[in-house]
Formats: structure tokens, C-alpha cells, sequence
């Protein structure tokens, strides 16, 4: 009755019309991830007698009534551990739920599974947690992206039908395109980011990843809202998202940039690419080619500012206010730097270097305010693109090769850095985007759709089409 691709929807639907029961749904993804997770490390922890124990008080006529979703490491849960996948944080139980959390849960969700990450969320692999990396359910020798990396491999393998997960520059929609499964990123301030640890707070925004589209604008709608323990939560109203999702996109205006289709994609990218784009046409959408001229400094401006906002964000774990001591001295300057030593991992030591050498005397105006700089480009491209050209929606890739081999050694921090060209844009002009799969025979392939912001009603719309004409 249930298989792992089974959507939250097919499950509310079985739930309601007494073809299960809460209690089974719980017993069958323990069971997978019982079997499964030993292989894959999605998940750090998951609590079998606390979901059962949720499920037997289940009222399935809310809106997620008796459906398990499994948290990304970095979204703080009452009373459970989160430690963002690092030693730093490995005995931090948090004391607070975070908002996305709470309105899961008033919803009758079953928070399920505590989800492997990159460190601090600083990746793009699922290779730099604490805990171990994560592989891919498509291939154990593949990496699963990330840094959301346990999210989208559980969900993708079927320990969960669906997950919360955090994007700061892809990390949504990289492992999802990668995994083969469904990302959403929404517009930053769409989802409140209270509860959620930060990386780099002007980039932060929590997404899903989810078996379809439906499942994504179904959670979104759950998620959304303005919240005043976030200065940054938007007071957009929030649409029904699932009401109008099987609209027709005819004569819908969707731009192709020719920076996002050059010769730097691997083959399955491009085929993937081409297979979208004859899809949406044939669904009566117009492509048209437009240009993005600053999207070359996009990777560049966004690891500047990624990792100013990480030193600056990071300096509170220093073993006398927050997370790891080290048990070695306790002269007070050797037990600073000796729990950021021990507490910290290599990638995320080398993003605080490098953010506090660009926000250092004599290099703030040199590197970060010219990222800055072109940040502002970057957006202005992108507003260009859907007023003056009337573009409706953007397509283009998600990353520009399928999933990299696990501890792939002749990889560089700055390659698996560029990895990220497709994706960072959206983060630094703040534009809701979506990975879609598409068909492929190998390993997994994404393509990705953007809007303008606050416009998820129409990206799910044109990104539901799309998932439908692969059927």
C-alpha cells in the first residue's frame, strides 16, 4: 500500500479514507530506515517510539495529519539535538522549536528523523559532516550534494516521504537535482528563519524536498507567514498554492539564458535542459533566450559574502559562551582557539579564514563591498529579465554535472565552489526556484525554473507541468 515514492498527498489520502493508519505509515518508514540508513547516513538519529507514540494521538484531518517528515540538522527541535553536523555542537539539545517546526506540527505532522548535513551547512557534497558523508540512493559511490544532503537521500531512497532543508546558495535544490527528487527554495522571508542556525542570514532560507510538486506547494503553503520573531519574515499574504497547480502555462513567457547553456555542462545537463525546454513548448509556453551579464560573478561575489556572514555569525562558538570546550587548557586565549580547533571541521574553518580576511582593515572595500557591488548586478539582471523583457519565469540548469563521486580527490575547494554557478543567483537576488527531475538513465538529473518574488504560484505551476509531461 505504501512504496517509497509514495507522496504526502497519496498518503493523506490513504489516512483519511481508512486504507491505513497512522501507526502503520510510522512502522513502514522505521522499517526503511532501519534497513536503509546503515548504507546511506541520511539521517544522524531518528526516535521510532516518539513518532508511534505521535502517531497513535494523530488527527488526520489536518492538513499533514499522521505524516512523518524528517528535519534538517541545522532547524532547532524542543528537546532534541542540533548540532549542524559538527563536533562544536554535538551536545546541544535545543530548548526552543523552530517556526517552520511549530507550524509543522500544528499541522499534525510527525517530525521523523534528524537529517545528515554538511557542517554549519557549508558544502556542497554531504562530505564534510562531523558524522560522515552521506551517499547517494541512486549510487553509494556518488556523492548526494548538498548541503541538505540527508534531506533529499531520504526522501530520495524512501526513509521519508518528505523533509525540511536549508538554502543558502542551492543547498535545497543541488542535492534534490542530484538525489532525483523535488527542491523548493521560496523567496527569502517567505519561511520564517527563527529556529533555523544561521550560516550567512542574508542567503539563509529553509525549503522542502518532497516526491512532487504537489507535495512542495502543499508544505509551502503550510510554512508560509509572516512571524515577529524574524525580522525578516515577509507579510505577503500567502495564496493557496495547490489550487491552481494543473493551470495551463500557455503563452507563458519563460527565458532560457545563454549563460546557462554554453560548453560547460556535462552531457546529461544539456540533454536534460533540452529535454525541459521542448516540454514547456510543447505545453504551449514561449522560450525565448535572454542574457544574464553578471552571472559570472555571481559564484565569486556570493562566497565572499557567504563567508563574511559565516565569520561574523560563527564567533559566538568559542568554548566559554556557546558549544565545545576543549578539555586541553584553560588558560582563556589557548581555550578559544583550541575549541574552534577541535570543534570546528576543515571546510568550515576555511570559510571563517576567508570571510575574516575580506572583512579585515584594508580589504572590506577591496573584496566585500565589490561583491556587494555585484550582488546588486546580479538582482538588477534578474529584474530586467522578468520587466523589461517580460519574462515570466527563468529555466536553466541546476548544477553543471550529475553527482560527483564520492571523495573525489581531484576536486579543489574552488571547483566544488563553481559547482554552485547555477544556483547561487537566486540566493543572492533572494528569487524563489525550484529543481525539477527529469528523466534520465544514468544518475539523477535536475533542471531548475526561478521567478520573480512571491511568484511560487506560478513557478510550481510551470515546474507541476513540467513533472507531468515525463508521466
Amino acid at each position: 500500500m505504501i512504496s517509497p515514492g509514495t507522496s504526502l498527498n497519496a498518503l493523506q489520502k490513504a489516512l483519511r479514507g481508512g486504507e491505513i493508519s497512522p501507526l502503520e505509515v510510522i512502522k513502514y518508514y522505521a522499517g526503511r530506515m532501519d534497513e536503509l540508513n546503515p548504507q546511506l547516513n541520511a539521517l544522524l538519529s531518528y526516535d521510532r517510539e516518539t513518532a508511534l507514540s505521535a502517531a497513535a494521538k494523530a488527527d488526520i484531518s489536518l492538513p499533514l495529519g499522521g505524516l512523518p517528515i524528517a528535519i534538517k540538522d541545522n532547524i532547532c527541535r524542543k528537546g532534541i539535538t542540533t548540532s549542524c553536523a559538527s563536533r562544536m555542537l554535538e551536545n546541544f539539545c535545543s530548548p526552543y522549536n523552530a517556526t517552520a517546526v511549530e507550524k509543522l506540527l500544528a499541522a499534525g505532522a510527525i517530525p521523523f528523523g534528524r537529517a545528515n548535513m554538511d557542517e554549519f551547512a557549508m558544502g556542497s557534497s554531504g562530505e564534510n559532516s562531523a558524522y560522515g558523508s552521506t551517499r547517494n540512493p541512486a549510487d553509494l559511490q556518488h556523492v548526494p550534494g548538498g548541503s541538505s544532503s540527508g534531506s533529499a537521500a531520504a526522501v530520495a531512497a524512501g526513509l521519508i516521504p518528505a523533509a525540511l532543508g536549508s538554502d543558502t546558495g542551492g543547498s535545497v535544490r543541488q542535492p534534490a537535482s542530484h538525489c532525483g527528487v523535488v527542491g523548493l527554495k521560496p523567496t527569502y522571508g517567505r519561511i520564517s528563519r527563527y529556529g533555523l542556525v544561521a550560516f550567512a542570514s542574508s542567503l539563509d532560507q529553509i525549503g522542502t524536498l518532497t516526491h512532487s510538486v504537489e507535495d512542495a506547494a502543499l508544505l509551502l503553503g503550510i510554512l508560509c507567514g509572516h512571524d515577529e520573531k524574524d525580522s525578516t519574515s515577509s507579510q505577503e499574504p500567502v495564496p493557496d498554492f495547490v489550487s491552481g497547480l494543473h493551470d495551463s502555462i500557455s503563452n507563458m513567457r519563460i527565458g532560457l539564458p545563454r549563460e546557462y547553456t554554453g560548453g560547460g555542462n556535462a552531457k546529461p545537463v544539456s540533454s536534460a535542459l533540452e529535454a525541459a525546454t521542448k516540454a514547456l513548448q510543447d505545453a504551449g509556453a514561449e522560450i525565448c533566450e535572454i542574457s544574464l551579464p553578471h552571472a559570472e560573478a555571481a559564484v565569486a561575489s556570493y562566497y565572499i559574502i557567504a563567508c563574511a556572514e559565516a565569520s561574523s555569525n560563527l564567533a559566538r562558538y568559542d568554548g566559554i559562551r556557546y558549544g565545545h570546550r576543549s578539555r586541553l587548557t584553560h588558560d582563556p586565549d589557548a581555550l578559544f582557539s583550541l575549541s574552534r580547533a577541535e570543534g570546528f571541521g576543515e571546510e568550515v574553518k576555511r570559510r571563517i579564514i576567508l570571510g575574516t580576511y575580506v572583512l579585515s582593515g584594508g580589504y572590506y572595500d577591496a573584496y566585500y563591498a565589490r561583491a556587494q557591488k555585484a550582488r546588486a548586478l546580479v538582482a538588477q539582471d534578474f529584474a530586467k529579465a522578468f520587466s523589461e523583457l517580460g519574462v515570466q519565469l527563468i529555466l536553466g540548469p541546476v548544477a553543471p554535472t550529475p553527482a560527483p563521486n564520492l571523495h573525489a580527490v581531484d576536486m579543489t575547494p574552488l571547483q566544488t565552489y563553481l559547482a554552485d554557478i547555477y544556483t547561487v543567483p537566486a540566493n543572492l537576488a533572494g528569487l524563489p526556484a525550484i529543481s525539477v527531475p527529469t528523466p534520465q538513465s544514468g544518475l539523477p538529473v535536475g533542471v531548475q525554473l526561478l521567478a520573480p518574488h512571491f511568484e511560487e504560484a506560478r513557478l510550481l505551476r510551470a515546474a507541476a507541468t513540467l513533472e507531468q509531461s515525463w508521466k
